[in-house]
């Protein structure tokens, strides 16, 4: 079957965000962000302090500075001393920095704001005690273009264990390592993920190498303020979120055994009888996301049309859904009757309504169709090795309460796929999908077996904005 309708669910908000927090709307404003077609004026590095003998400071960009590029952030270098203080002063948030080994050249860590001014003060300290503290003041460019960065998540929203923080680019990115350098992830459980393209430049998704810990709180930021996804192009606000992993809801469902398998909070929770595609319309392999859900949803298939479906909970863009098929309980367990969806009984799916998030993992196994890349949320489609090939660093990301850091790749492969805790057993290899994205041209509408007439439909499918090549 397939869902009849276009509102939104609460699943579906996309949210956008400048540097203040974000507010949870059912459309938040999108992110404006700016490209500069202009070029930085050339300048010097300005330096100044006693004779050679003593500490001598150069602060980059130097005093009077015009039009900076803000990629090249602040550079302040001590020679014949040590850099012991540096303060910077702006109308924006605070600058933060690093100094190197030595103690001798100090670095601001982010991208500067665009249209901003900046006084940078530096204090160095040589042999003897002797000081020397030099200022530069300076100004950056002005953009004169523009480009929106979207979020998926939405503030303080709930998802599942396999939820990606997914942004989209309204321009071409060309610049991939820089972007996936200006990406913090603060977590209050660590662990290990990756920032990874999709088959675009416009799209870049973050996830962890296993399932995310239930109950983790995580906090995201893009310093896209003065940062250049392609020559000229800059952006004009960072984006910050909020959001929180559920509890673990994790199905694996073999459309060969007619059973899936439900775990809650990392137990089983049940061993339903279900229902999947008959064999003109087989449920696809592969380890799929919640997307949304709606009570009732308005599903057309063969001989009936906007049907009033009970529990549906989307995992596919082309309309596959674990929902209530009260109309074919005599055949779950035993027999696929369904045109792509689950079937599942009444109170079973009523429960799994009932706990499931966007984000929450289901895995179909045992199938003769191969999953189709795209078509959903697919990115546990992906082997680990894959997700960093994807990557324009190649670099795993190490999150945690202190921030996030790149650093090579852990040792060893990584599960090929997800599993009921965090990689499908040993003893069931992974189901075959493709990597192939999903054709544009929509499939024959999927349900599961045709149930009878019963009443008005009393509602409209609510879905989340599909990527463009998605099909409803």
């Amino acid at each position: 079957m397939r869902d009849s309708g276009e509102s939104r669910s609460r699943w579906g908000t996309v949210a956008t965000g400048r540097r203040a927090r974000l507010s949870l709307t059912a459309m938040a404003v999108v992110l404006s962000l700016s490209a500069a077609g202009c070029s930085a004026t050339a300048v010097a590095a300005h330096g100044a302090g006693p004779a050679a003998s003593g500490p001598r400071l150069f602060i980059s960009p130097a005093d009077g500075s015009a039009n900076v590029s803000p990629g090249s952030g602040i550079t302040v270098t001590a020679s014949h001393g040590r850099v012991r203080r540096v303060t910077v002063t702006t109308s924006g948030s605070a600058v933060p920095g690093t100094l190197g080994a030595g103690g001798t050249v100090w670095h601001s860590t982010w991208p500067l704001h665009t249209s901003a001014h900046y006084t940078v003060t530096a204090t160095a300290s040589g042999p003897g005690g002797k000081t020397v503290t030099q200022t530069s003041s300076f100004a950056t460019l002005t953009p004169s273009r523009t480009y929106t960065v979207m979020i998926t998540e939405g503030y303080q929203q709930t998802y599942g264990v396999g939820m990606p923080i997914k942004l989209k680019f309204s321009q071409p990115v060309t610049r991939r390592a820089a972007v996936e350098r200006a990406m913090q992830i603060t977590t209050s459980k660590p662990l290990v993920g990756a920032w990874y393209w999709l088959d675009g430049n416009r799209e870049l998704n973050f996830r962890p190498r296993n399932y995310w810990p239930q109950h983790t709180r995580v906090s995201f930021a893009g310093h896209f303020d003065g940062l250049a996804i392609a020559p000229g192009v800059y952006g004009t606000a960072d984006l910050t979120q909020q959001f929180t992993i559920g509890n673990s809801l994790i199905v694996v469902a073999s459309t060969a055994g007619h059973y899936m398998k439900v775990w809650y909070k990392g137990k089983l929770l049940g061993h339903w009888p279900i229902s999947t595609g008959k064999a003109a319309y087989p449920t696809a392999n592969g380890t799929y996301l919640t997307i949304d859900k709606h009570n009732p949803t308005l599903m057309t298939g063969p001989g009936y049309k906007n049907f009033p479906v009970p529990y549906a909970v989307r995992f596919t863009w082309s309309g596959n859904y674990i929902h209530d098929a009260y109309w074919s309980v005599a055949q779950q367990g035993s027999t696929n009757v369904s045109f792509g969806c689950v079937n599942v009984a009444p109170a079973d799916s009523r429960l799994y309504y009932d706990l499931a998030n966007p984000g929450d993992p289901v895995t179909i196994i045992g199938s003769p169709a191969v999953g189709q890349w795209r078509d959903g949320w697919t990115d546990w489609f992906l082997a680990w090795n894959q997700v960093l090939l994807r990557s324009a660093t190649h670099m795993a990301v190490e999150a945690g309460p202190g921030g996030s850091t790149r650093g090579s790749p852990p040792a060893g492969p990584g599960p090929a796929r997800p599993s009921p805790l965090v990689a499908l057993p040993v003893s069931s290899p992974p189901p075959p999908v493709s990597l192939e994205p999903a054709a544009d041209t929509p499939p024959p509408p999927r349900a599961g077996a045709s149930p009878p007439p019963r009443g008005p439909p009393s509602a409209t499918a609510s879905r989340s904005s599909p990527p463009p090549a998605a099909r409803s």
